[in-house]
């Protein structure tokens, strides 16, 4: 590694954040040197980030073009009592794509099978032993366990299936929660791929961490022969296990990380209750190409700031987050998604987006409560919800 010491950025771990990150700065800050270090054998792991279309901006569009395997004009969802078309376009990015672009653009700048043991804002400390030195470290090594923040988990396992004849999905099936509740709330995601491909994931907002493969994998198996599917081929599977946002101190976070700027999951920059990432990363990315200067002083200064002020803008989601988990049985969490789709299409893009208006937050909590009225206001009084409604 001395041969390359010295970088004006070293960007440690080479996921969605870092990688977009890298991509920006060799687009349009060329002069800098840039350096991405990937632990595993590879950038991009094995993941499918997905997106909605009203998530990201036209010039934000334009530039994550490239990276974008699979495109649809419209999604759905589906509950016990409510099946609906959202009408919206729907994007997925794989890991396969966004690892053939960034190598393409930035050869020799990847360094992978290198994992980082360290992190000061100015150098790092490899599992080997040796050092380097860098005038900025950008810590995106995804989602570490902190004493400040308190989360739910959206775990997952999805195979990418191949099968015998055409599975007539014709598109993404964003929530499936027709099938039997289980560990929380359960549902199955679903992109077509191909006529005869399919991703099937299925998913659990639950209040531990553990991903049962084998259970998930049968559950998978049971769902395609409820809907008369014949597998050809298990082409791949990935598996996540993704911080679902209750409650933290966005500051002790931050100060934990002694100066050392941080990107994505490492940053607590996702959607609190989607967890969806890509559009954070997305305007990270953005920003920090925008800067005037790349020290690790700006870096960190940038990183925490939008990180905590993106934190308090989305204390509405945390809320509801709080009424997912704490204020009805786990078994009938799914009610509160499906009241939530009764919403009109574009309120519900702005929630996928983090953009709420107060009058979409006023909507959101008006109808006939899916939880017992009592029980709600006792989780929001316990946790509080003074300034989460504005």
């Amino acid at each position: 590694m001395a041969a390359i010491d010295g970088v004006d950025i070293a960007l440690v771990g080479g996921g969605l954040a870092n990688g977009l990150i890298a991509w920006r700065l060799k687009d349009l800050r060329p002069e800098l040197r840039v350096a991405v270090f990937e632990a595993g054998p590879a950038v991009g792991g094995n993941h499918t980030w997905s997106f909605h279309e009203g998530d990201l901006t036209p010039s934000e569009h334009n530039w994550m073009r490239p990276f974008v395997t699979y495109a649809w004009q419209d999604n759905e969802v589906r509950f016990p009592n409510r099946r609906k078309s959202l009408g919206t376009g729907y994007r997925s990015v794989a890991s396969e794509r966004f690892r053939e672009v960034l190598e393409q653009r930035l050869e020799g700048a990847i360094h992978c099978n290198a994992p980082v043991r360290a992190v000061t804002p100015r150098s790092l400390v490899l599992e080997d032993g040796s050092t380097m030195t860098a005038g900025a470290v950008v810590d995106g090594r995804g989602h570490a366990p902190s004493r400040h923040m308190r989360l739910g988990f959206q775990k997952f396992l999805g195979q990418e299936i191949e099968m015998r004849a055409p599975h007539g999905v014709d598109r993404p099936v964003i929530m499936d929660a027709t099938v039997p509740q289980a560990d929380g709330y359960r549902f199955v995601y679903l992109l077509p791929l191909t006529d005869t491909r399919l991703l099937i994931e299925d998913t659990y907002y639950a209040d531990g961490a553990e991903l049962d493969r084998a259970r998930l994998a049968a559950s998978i198996g049971d769902y395609m022969a409820a809907h008369d599917w014949q597998p050809a081929t298990i082409l791949r599977e990935e598996e996540g296990i993704l911080p679902i946002a209750i409650d933290g101190d966005i500051e002790a976070f931050w100060n934990d990380k002694a100066g050392v700027a941080a990107s994505g999951l490492a940053a607590g920059l996702f959607h609190p209750t989607t967890g969806y990432s890509l559009p954070d990363a997305v305007k990270l990315a953005d920003r920090i190409v925008g800067l005037p200067d790349h020290t690790a002083d700006t870096l960190y200064a940038e990183t925490r700031r939008h990180s905590i002020d993106t934190w308090k803008a989305r204390g509405f989601f945390r809320m509801l987050n709080r009424l997912l988990y704490f204020a009805g049985d786990a078994s009938q969490r799914y009610r509160i998604l499906e009241h939530f789709y009764r919403l009109d299409a574009p309120l519900v893009a702005r929630f996928y987006a983090a953009r709420l208006r107060t009058r979409d937050k006023l909507r959101i909590l008006t109808g006939k409560p899916p939880v017992p009225f009592g029980n709600a206001i006792r989780v929001l009084a316990r946790h509080g919800l003074t300034g989460e409604l504005a």
